[in-house]
């Protein structure tokens, strides 16, 4: 094959680092800002926290003689006497531009008085942990402790066991000698009695048996609800009550009063339990009602007032070649995008919050029912951006109004049409759904399609799959589960 050169000609598209940083900066939630915030200050000593005020801050002076000269001068034309450039070229990284040098940068201690509530809370309990105390605090010999465990550590967390008796049983057969099934049996009846009452039944007949077993004797209809769940449950979830009256032998009025004994059950015993660790959530922007206008602002506890420490950064030297005088420059070039980069940020949240605030008055002031159908291309052409910048912002960035804290992501929904012309948003639909469902008589549920048409009345255009599926999203059960006769 012959060897030849081939010029060619093309375009290609490629981001700054600065243009990096401020994307990095503009996807972040309100949490991980703060955190990549701190990693600057602890990494860069040309940044620090502005004042309250916005003063800023003395500066310490240096301990020289009253006779002894500087050893540097304040440069008044820092930008324009100084090799600093503006902007970095591209197809690099900040690592290759400049040295991080961890020696001139202020160190972070942990502070032992800090008010931190996150790192100062006590860990999850979870369910096992709570019946593993129990078990603690329970006389076991050496035999039945490794049993317990063996039966606790199968709990799910709605208190159900995973596994079955005889896998149990198999399971420690090879770990304690001449184990038997019964001897596995009767630890797990001593687990049941443990705190929640249902703990550690095989299936929802047995939660329930247990549950009533631990009721006293003197209980109204607590017979036949034993009698009902142990052998009669299926037709109860059938909601075949012709079919149980004749089983039990009971009136229509005293099933009723055992069916209302059996409610009072918990069929998930370790649900109330199980605590999985609180999940806070900081809103990003403020929505509050001011006369006639709605006013949209920044949280200012999410992003402290950057600035650029005037101490050091006086302390740069013209036309000085040396390390330490290089390091304070790239410092403050990288404090100086850091700051641009984050105004950025917030001017761009701000805008983007302002035009979703002015779409949906109507939702601020009368609820769900009124919002209105939103795409993101709507507000990538009101503000002049991009549609993958402003999927960037309302990820993850919540707003707090006088209903409630929602996600960016919660406004924007699809719609269909209304005999008008006009639009219905999704998230509209949903809350008209939800109320005529529970506004409904619970003898006689809705169907799909008597929803559809009652929607129609209203103007709205919903066929009844699209009932369905919004019913679904919603968790709300259909029309024959829905019904109750007691």
């Amino acid at each position: 094959m012959k060897q030849s050169l081939q010029l060619r000609l093309g375009q290609q598209l490629t981001m700054t680092p600065q243009l990096q940083q401020a994307i990095k900066l503009l996807q972040l939630s309100s949490l991980d800002l703060q955190q990549e915030i701190q990693q600057a200050l602890d990494s860069n000593m040309m940044l620090e926290v502005a004042d309250d005020d916005g003063s800023p801050a003395e500066p310490q002076e240096a301990m020289e003689p009253a006779n002894s000269e500087p050893e540097f001068r304040e440069l008044s034309n820092l930008d324009t006497a100084s090799d600093i450039p503006q902007e970095l070229p591209v197809d690099s990284s900040w690592d290759e531009v400049y040295d991080s040098l961890q020696s001139f940068a202020p160190s972070s201690a942990a502070d032992p008085d800090g008010d931190d509530f996150l790192l100062q809370r006590a860990p999850a309990q979870t369910l096992q942990d709570f019946l593993k105390w129990q078990m603690e605090l329970t006389h076991f010999s050496e035999r039945d402790y490794a049993i317990a465990t063996a039966i606790i550590d199968a709990v799910d967390d709605d208190g159900y066991l995973t596994t079955s008796l005889d896998d149990i049983h198999q399971g420690l057969a090879h770990q304690i000698p001449d184990l038997d099934r019964d001897e596995v049996a009767a630890v797990l009846h001593r687990v049941q009695n443990f705190d929640p009452p249902g703990v550690a039944a095989t299936d929802l007949a047995d939660c329930l048996r247990i549950q009533l077993n631990q009721l006293p004797e003197t209980t109204p209809w607590r017979k036949e609800a034993l009698t009902l769940v142990t052998g009669h449950l299926e037709l109860l979830a059938k909601r075949d009550l012709a079919k149980l009256r004749r089983q039990l032998e009971l009136s229509e009025e005293d099933l009723n009063r055992v069916i209302a004994l059996i409610r009072t059950l918990e069929p998930k015993p370790g649900r109330h339990i199980a605590n999985t660790e609180s999940q806070y959530i900081v809103p990003d922007v403020f929505v509050v009602r001011q006369g006639d206008q709605w006013v949209v602002t920044l949280n200012p506890e999410i992003a402290p007032r950057l600035r650029i420490n005037p101490l050091y950064s006086n302390m740069i030297k013209r036309a000085d070649s040396s390390s330490d005088n290089v390091t304070m420059r790239n410092h403050l070039q990288e404090a100086r995008w850091f700051i641009k980069s984050l105004q950025s940020r917030n001017e761009t949240l701000l805008k983007v919050a302002r035009s979703i605030v002015e779409r949906q008055k109507d939702f601020l002031e009368h609820g769900e029912t009124a919002m209105k159908p939103l795409v993101l291309r709507d507000i990538a052409e009101e503000v002049n951006m991009h549609e993958s910048t402003i999927s960037r912002v309302t990820t993850q960035k919540y707003i707090h109004t006088p209903n409630g804290i929602y996600e960016f992501k919660y406004f924007f929904s699809s719609h269909v049409s209304t005999h008008a012309g006009g639009e219905c948003s999704a998230t509209a639909i949903k809350a008209f759904l939800r109320e005529i469902v529970e506004r409904e008589d619970p003898a006689k549920p809705l169907s799909d399609d008597t929803i559809s048409k009652m929607l129609k009345e209203r103007g709205i255009n919903v066929a009844r799959r699209t009932i369905a599926k919004y019913r679904e999203a919603l968790a709300i059960p259909p029309s024959n589960e829905r019904k109750r006769v007691f």
